[in-house]
């Protein structure tokens, strides 16, 4: 059947299989790459989106399921002209090396750092161990992290 879906701030119409994983239609139906499967079975991360504002490994949340929320992907924070924060402090601060995770991990940092904007290091490695980086980059993400709550914290000063 068809539904609306309104991912990025844009509604599209989409035919929506009952049984098709949120992460295919994003991939298949919109085009939206960023969108990464890695074990299709909620365990990695690399697949997660916001979905009403909250992380959602969007491999197990069905399409149809998605009807009538704001879904966030990685397209929709940023542009390639003016970087959300998060992206300028993961390309600063090197927090990523084959690149497949990323998207997961900085919507992850996104909301982390939405719900705390002045984290203890300790505090970001562990809001970040719900997503896995299989090449090893997990101490560079964590500085990204603390970096983006800087950056974060001095545009509201501004």
């Amino acid at each position: 059947m068809t539904e609306t879906l309104k991912v990025n701030g844009q509604s599209y119409a989409v035919e929506i299989n009952p049984h098709k994983a949120l992460s295919d239609v994003l991939r298949d139906d919109l085009g939206l790459f960023g969108v990464k499967v890695s074990c299709g079975e909620g365990e990695c991360g690399s697949c997660t989106v916001l979905v009403d504002g909250q992380p959602v490994t969007s491999c197990l949340m069905l399409g149809s399921q998605a009807v009538g929320r704001e879904i966030v992907t990685i397209e929709g924070i940023g542009t390639r002209d003016a970087l959300d924060p998060v992206q300028e402090a993961f390309i600063e601060e090197q927090g990523f090396q084959c690149g497949f995770c990323t998207p997961g991990f900085i919507l992850a940092a996104k909301h982390f750092l939405e719900e705390n904007p002045n984290p203890t290091k300790e505090e970001a490695a562990t809001a970040m161990s719900g997503n896995i980086c299989r090449c090893g980059a997990h101490p560079y993400i964590v500085n990204a992290v603390m970096n983006a709550a800087k950056k974060i914290q001095a545009q509201k000063s501004t």
